[in-house]
């Protein structure tokens, strides 16, 4: 199992969308939103995901190709 901390950053038109939902659905991977911030024309979510290394990669190539910006979240330096 591995685990990535991602940020995801969107426009209003992936609001209404279950993304999160769907990518932990069709990839079999678990989703734990850690922090987030939604307004009526954009957004962003910082996300905790786990699984299978090639689900959390087919699952982030996924939500790219929806037109969601993914940016890595370095996780060592907080806990340090």
């Amino acid at each position: 199992m591995s685990k990535r901390c991602v940020m995801f950053t969107f426009s209003a038109e992936h609001i209404p969308e279950p993304i999160i939902y769907n990518l932990g659905q069709q990839y079999n991977v678990v989703t734990n939103i850690l922090r987030a911030n939604i307004a009526e024309d954009k957004g962003w979510i910082v996300l905790e995901i786990e699984g299978d290394e090639g689900n959390i990669e087919q699952g982030l190539a996924w939500v790219t190709s929806k037109g969601v910006r993914i940016d890595p979240i370095d996780t060592e330096s907080k806990e340090s």
